[in-house]
Parts: structure tokens; sequence; C-alpha cells
């Protein structure tokens, strides 16, 4: 008689496991993806308000004006005025830019994602 060798590979109870895994972080990845493009959006916008000239000099509401005018040519709908800070003290000026975004994911299980942004510029 020959010896006997035990079957090998995954039965159909671990493929389904391992396929809704799979799914689940896909559909992760594919929720997620333009919520953290948008972020990247939100911080290019902060940062290029180093090129501004004399910044440190202008009122919030100039440097807000600047700073909304350019999330809407890059298409930012989640951030708005009321999360957006602007404090100047002493030639030290601060825009911090704090929002949460909430995706739905499966029936009532939501993904809450936060973003807190700042960036400072020192009086030339």
């Amino acid at each position: 008689m020959g010896t006997r060798f035990g079957q090998r590979g995954m039965t159909a109870i671990g493929w389904l496991i391992v396929l809704g895994l799979v799914a689940f972080f896909a559909l992760l990845v594919l929720r997620l993806t333009p919520v953290y493009l948008e972020h990247y959006k939100v911080t290019s916008a902060l940062q290029s308000l180093h090129e501004e000239p004399f910044i440190t000099r202008k009122d919030p509401s100039e440097i807000m004006k600047l700073l909304m005018r350019r999330l809407d040519i890059d298409d930012v709908d989640r951030v708005k005025r009321d999360n957006v800070k602007i404090e100047n003290q002493q030639g030290k000026l601060t825009i911090r830019v704090t929002y949460e975004v909430r995706i739905p994911m499966i029936a009532n299980v939501d993904a809450v994602v936060s973003f807190d942004d700042s960036e400072e510029f020192v009086a030339q």
C-alpha cells in the first residue's frame, strides 16, 4: 500500500474569505482616493501662498479671498470659509485649515477622515 497524501489548497470558504477581504480593501481604496487627492490640492494651495508677495501685510479677508480662489480653481468643494482660521501675531502669519470628511462605505458604516493643515509665514 502507498502512503496517503493530504489534500492541498484552500477550501471554497477560504477563497470566499480572501475574496471578501480583497473586495473590502478595494472598496476602501476607491472611496478614499478622491478624498486624499483633494487634500493634496488643499496643501498645495496653502503652500502656494508662500509665493504671494507681502502676504503677511495683507488683511485676513484678502488672504481668505486668495486661498478660496485657489481652492475654487482646483475644484475643492469640502473646504468652506468656516474651516479656515487666519492669525496674524507679531509679524508671524498662521493659516490653518481644519476639516472632516465623512464617506459612506456600506449600509450605515461610514469612514471619517480628518485633516488639520497649517502654514506659517514670517514677515520679511
